[in-house]
């Protein structure tokens, strides 16, 4: 890698940006429920799945922002915390709708807690586009889908 970044918070509860670069390029940009446990140096299965569809895009790096900012491994975690959102949130999330390359919706099912599918859905303004759909409609998160999944609007 380049360039291996994450935005933070100072109590560690919350993560309001991850980025890779491996080469010039624009970059891919995802949007998920929520973090797990990847951060400025450790990558998780889901980052390392999001680096190669981003890969397979062309682009040279991904940017990962997500609906709720609260590190967690569970929806049901998430779902517990006082505060799921996290202060800085949306200010990182318009930031990352700004990139040229892909952007990419992949929140599943969990997305509508709190009505947060539907405010960044707003903030992005009919750019979105997904790795599939479920049966009810929701973007697949990128564990879920085969790795030739094409992008489909979302």
């Amino acid at each position: 890698m380049i360039e291996s970044s994450a935005v933070i918070s100072t109590c560690g509860q919350y993560r309001y940006r991850l980025f890779r670069r491996w080469k010039s390029g624009p970059t891919c940009v995802f949007i998920m429920l929520n973090p797990s446990t990847a951060d400025g140096t450790q990558d998780d299965p889901t980052i390392r799945r999001c680096i190669g569809f981003a890969k397979r895009e062309h682009c040279g790096a991904l940017e990962v922002v997500n609906l709720f900012a609260f590190r967690a491994t569970s929806p049901a975690d998430l779902k517990r915390a006082e505060y799921p959102l996290g202060q800085e949130n949306n200010v990182y999330i318009a930031r990352a709708l700004s990139k040229t390359g892909p952007l990419i919706a992949a929140w599943g099912a969990h997305g509508v807690f709190l009505g947060r599918d539907r405010a960044v859905l707003n903030m992005a303004g009919g750019l979105l586009q997904c790795l599939g759909k479920t049966k009810q409609g929701h973007p697949r998160h990128p564990l879920y889908v085969r790795s030739d999944q094409p992008l489909i609007a979302l």
